[in-house]
């Protein structure tokens, strides 16, 4: 038999290390009221101990990892929270919930005959059932999971990013920070009920899919209300800027410094 090369040995090593990884996310399923069924997979510190209080992260995916399976809502930002080092550093439960196929977190109208694509967000309008069932998720888990109501966070891309603006926007309460990634939201509902909730705002100047202007209004509206809000615009990223937000040194830090 001929010996492997030693590369393809490495990799065949690190390949079920990150699954593995991955697998330390466990699988639920939520059924939301009005009957919606949400899966969700969850993160909870190593070492749980539920004499302790600690902090919450949810995170909002994107479209493209819509669906049934409980598998694709972690395709992006789950890694972050399972590396080592993180989970030493920053023990906490960190929720992916997934949306339906059909589902879309924020209440928008979508234009996809136009590039960027137009999205036309309108907060008058009912919460969408998706976000719906996040909320009595996060809801139930702050009452089942030892969580630190002082520091519960909210963070997503793309459409979740969109999410974040309106999750904030709908139920401030909850949250001691934002952090939405080339996102976008309703900028003349936005108002002081998020004044005392900081904001750290991601975009790609570059992106074909959500139009930078979105986030940029949405940081304008902010400082007019006198939000605390931190905003990263990378040049030339496209629609992917989630690796660039993801590669800030202060992504963690930043976020697990912020208390209500």
């Amino acid at each position: 038999m001929k010996k492997l090369p030693a590369i393809l040995l490495l990799s065949w090593m690190i390949i079920p290390l990150k699954a593995q990884n991955l697998d330390l996310y466990t699988k639920s399923v939520f059924k939301a009221q009005d009957g919606t069924e949400m899966p969700y997979r969850m993160l909870l510190p190593a070492g749980y101990d539920k004499s302790r209080k600690y902090p919450l992260v949810l995170f909002l995916h994107g479209a493209g990892e819509r669906g049934n399976d409980n598998e694709k809502q972690l395709v992006h930002g789950s890694k972050l929270f399972v590396a080592d080092e993180n989970r030493k550093r920053y023990p906490a439960i960190v929720v992916f919930p997934q949306c339906p196929e059909n589902g879309f977190w924020s209440s928008v109208q979508i234009e996809r005959t136009k590039q960027p694509i137009e999205f036309r967000f309108d907060y008058s309008q009912k919460e969408t059932s998706s976000m719906t069932a996040v909320v009595e998720l996060l809801g139930k888990l702050m009452r089942d999971e030892s969580v630190d109501s002082r520091r519960v966070y909210v963070t997503g891309l793309s459409m979740g990013g969109m999410g974040t603006f309106e999750m904030v926007y709908r139920h401030p309460e909850f949250f001691a920070a934002a952090m939405p990634i080339c996102g976008g939201g309703d900028v003349g509902s936005y108002d002081t009920r998020v004044k005392k909730i900081p904001f750290w705002v991601f975009h790609g100047d570059a992106d074909p899919v959500v139009n930078v202007k979105l986030s940029r209004d949405m940081v304008a509206k902010l400082k007019e209300i006198k939000t605390r809000v931190k905003y990263s615009e990378y040049p030339g990223a496209l629609h992917n800027s989630w690796d660039n937000a993801f590669a800030e040194k202060e992504f963690l830090s930043w976020m697990f410094r912020q208390r209500k």
